[in-house]
C-alpha cells in the first residue's frame, strides 16, 4: 500500500493509484481528458536541450497522462464527490494553463452539481515555460474556490502530498522529486 515498513512513511503514489485507491470502482468519471498544453509562448532555453512540446511529448508517453493533473468524479464510500489529482510525475506536478483551467472547471462543475469537492495536490509551482500565463492559474482557481465555499458553502478539503524530502526515523533519506530510490542519509 506504500507505506514504509519501518517509519510507515507514505511513498509516492500516481494519480492513477490515487484514483483507484480513493473512487468506488466503476464510478470513476474523467473531465477533460482532451486537454493539452500547448506551447503558448514558444518558450525556448538555452539551458534545456529539448523544446517545452517535446518535453510535454516525453511525459505524456512515459506517465500516459496528458496533463499533470486528472480532474473528474466519481463515489467514495458511495458519496457523490468531485476530485482532483495532481501527478507529481508529470513535470513535477507544476501548473501550467491547463492544469489551472482543468481545476477550475472541476471547481465550478462540482459547485453547479453541489458536490463535496476534493484536490489532491502534488506540485512542483507554476509552469515557468508558459510565463504569465502559469502564474496567473492559482488567481483562477482561488476565485473559483471563493465562489465555491463562501457562496454554496458546500464541503472542500486540500490533500497536500510529494514533499520534496522527509527523513525517516532509521536515518534513511527518501527523496520524492520523481524517483523512487532509498538513499542512506
Amino acid at each position: 500500500m506504500n507505506i514504509c515498513e519501518h517509519c510507515g512513511y507514505h511513498l509516492k503514489m500516481s494519480s492513477s493509484d490515487r484514483i483507484e485507491l480513493s473512487i468506488d470502482l466503476g464510478t470513476w468519471n474523467p473531465m477533460d481528458e482532451d486537454m493539452v498544453s500547448m506551447d503558448p509562448i514558444e518558450f525556448h532555453s538555452e539551458e534545456e536541450s529539448e523544446s517545452y512540446k517535446n518535453r510535454m511529448d516525453s511525459y505524456q508517453r512515459k506517465t500516459g497522462l496528458t496533463e499533470a493533473v486528472q480532474t473528474g468524479t466519481g463515489q467514495l464510500n458511495g458519496i457523490p464527490v468531485a476530485i482532483g489529482i495532481m501527478d507529481f510525475q508529470f513535470m513535477g506536478g507544476s501548473m501550467g494553463s491547463v492544469v489551472g483551467e482543468k481545476i477550475t472547471r472541476l471547481v465550478e462543475h462540482a459547485g453547479n452539481q453541489l458536490l463535496p469537492l476534493i484536490l489532491v495536490c502534488a506540485s512542483g509551482g507554476a509552469r515557468m515555460q508558459e510565463g504569465s500565463l502559469s502564474l496567473i492559474q492559482m488567481a483562477k482557481i482561488s476565485s473559483a474556490l471563493y465562489e465555491y465555499q463562501k457562496n454554496k458553502r458546500l464541503f472542500y478539503v486540500s490533500i497536500l502530498t510529494s514533499l520534496q524530502m522527509k527523513r525517516c526515523q532509521r536515518g534513511i533519506l527518501i527523496c520524492t522529486n520523481g524517483t523512487s530510490n532509498l538513499e542512506r542519509a
